[in-house]
């Protein structure tokens, strides 16, 4: 029997075992390197989806509103009008016949003030608010009252700055200011078919200056949810004048009605009157103000005389 030598097994060089450990290397480095460029792509994937997402909610401001009821750009020429069920609201005041509410709903018109006017009511506000205004971002002028907001209080404008009001408002400002409120009262009450000698202008009214400042007290959260009827009680009908223009002088700041079924919203634009019935049929806020300056009036109305207040005038300087 042949037993077959067999050769001495070879032994590789350490120039070989090198290069395959370089290559060994070379592979992991590019295998890692895919790895971490997968990686790379799907980080740059969702910031750009992010990125989408954000554009959208800065564009619409508000990603659950699902109706505009009237956009900036539109000129309303006669009430639109959105009928709406009355709330039990009423139910818990005293009923005047001919005023409280019987037929519920909101409404909007743009051709009953003029921008000019409106403009003219704009430059009174901010005269009058030039004097102090809120840290946070809504401040009010009264001119019933003569509250105006200052720091994180209240000041009486009228007794703080006494003689220099003079030098902020004139009697043909507070004349604009009552031919503007009466014309509102008629609308109101044309639209909603009331007996208008039962209608009573009520408080709060008063010019909002509102912007994109961090709220510093609660005073500064006007973004929250509420029924007028229900935080008031006096109120029956409220109306909004803008005096400034949404998309322009500023963006978010949109009116938005919250209906079980949906939120309804309008875009202001100066001159711009809003109203509606003051129930819970009409649980509304309005959208912060993401950027710029919005201006408006709110003017409240009642059905209960013992409410009603008088339009303010001129302060008589003392002698």
């Amino acid at each position: 029997m042949t037993i077959q030598r067999r050769g001495n097994p070879k032994v590789p060089d350490s120039n070989g075992i090198e290069k395959k450990i370089k290559r060994g290397n070379a592979l992991r480095q590019a295998s890692a390197w895919r790895g971490s460029r997968g990686s790379l792509l799907v980080v740059l994937a969702l910031a750009v989806m992010l990125g989408i997402l954000f554009w959208l909610y800065v564009v619409s401001g508000d990603p659950y509103i699902t109706e505009t009821l009237v956009k900036q750009s539109e000129v309303v020429l006669q009430p639109r009008v959105y009928s709406v069920e009355c709330s039990e609201d009423y139910d818990n005041y005293k009923r005047y016949p001919g005023c409280t509410p019987q037929t519920c709903g909101r409404a909007i018109i743009d051709n009953s003030v003029t921008r000019e006017e409106a403009m003219a009511l704009r430059k009174l506000a901010e005269r009058g608010m030039a004097l102090a205004g809120s840290d946070g971002g809504a401040s009010i002028l009264d001119l019933h009252s003569g509250a105006l907001s200052m720091g994180r209080q209240f000041v009486n404008i009228y007794r703080y700055f006494g003689e220099q009001i003079s030098d902020v408002f004139s009697e043909k400002d507070f004349s604009l200011y009552r031919e503007v409120r009466g014309r509102i009262q008629t609308l109101v009450a044309k639209t909603f078919d009331l007996d208008p000698s039962l209608l009573y202008l009520t408080k709060p009214t008063f010019f909002s200056r509102i912007n994109s400042t961090q709220a510093k007290t609660q005073h500064d959260e006007y973004w929250h949810p509420h029924i007028d009827k229900v935080t008031y009680g006096s109120f029956d009908y409220t109306s909004l004048l803008y005096l400034s223009d949404y998309g322009t002088d500023f963006t978010g700041g949109r009116f938005i009605f919250m209906d079980s079924n949906g939120n309804r919203t309008v875009e202001p634009r100066a001159g711009r009157i809003s109203f509606f019935s003051s129930g819970s049929e009409n649980l509304h806020r309005v959208e912060e103000v993401s950027w710029g300056t919005r201006y408006a009036i709110t003017v409240s109305f009642t059905c209960d005389p013992t409410h009603a207040i008088a339009d303010p005038s001129m302060p008589i300087s003392p002698v």
